[in-house]
């Protein structure tokens, strides 16, 4: 394994002392942090490997950030999740900026106020976790057609009860 290979904190595997953590690393040698006791290790020369899943990509022709950008944001649309600024966007223009505020029936109890966008954000964060639920739910292997049915009738419900804050939402595609 090369010295440029090595970043620290990495998990690297050695022959002779097992399993390491790399604390830190200078032009040819690494500290490593083994179960005995920390060791100088030349990489190269010592058999040193790492001992976590590596990736490596031959003729890129876009920019790393680029690269990175677009699959987290595949990822992301795949998963049904949001990028948190996103969600503002989806938020009623009327609600800019407002407030929710809680009153309780008590008068010595504190009042609860909260900033409209964090609460909305709150709600489309329930929504996608419920359509992760659900796609774990209908892709698990274990479950039978019946409970799967079974359940996917408790998300219908989570949905429908969700569907007051409906009127949150700029775009009628984006609500419940």
């Amino acid at each position: 394994m090369k010295i440029e290979s090595l970043h620290i904190g990495m998990n690297v595997r050695h022959p002779q002392h097992g399993l390491g953590i790399v604390k830190t690393v200078s032009e040819t040698t690494a500290d490593i942090l083994f179960n005995e006791g920390k060791r100088t290790v030349a990489p190269e020369p010592s058999g040193l490997e790492p001992a976590e899943p590596q990736m490596s990509a031959s003729g890129l022709n876009l920019p790393l950030k680029q690269f990175v950008e677009q699959t987290v944001a595949a990822a992301v649309e795949k998963l049904g999740l949001e990028k948190p600024d996103s969600t503002i966007e989806k938020l009623g223009v009327r609600w800019h900026g407002g407030r929710l505020v809680l009153h309780p029936a008590d008068a010595t109890l504190q009042t609860k106020d909260v900033p409209l966008e964090t609460f909305f954000h709150k709600i489309v964060m329930v929504r996608n976790n419920l359509r992760v639920l659900e796609q774990k739910v209908n892709a698990h292997e274990k479950f039978t057609d019946g409970e799967k049915v079974e359940l996917q009738q408790y998300v219908t419900r989570c949905y429908g009860s969700l569907t007051t804050f409906n009127v949150l939402f700029k775009d009628k595609e984006d609500q419940f």
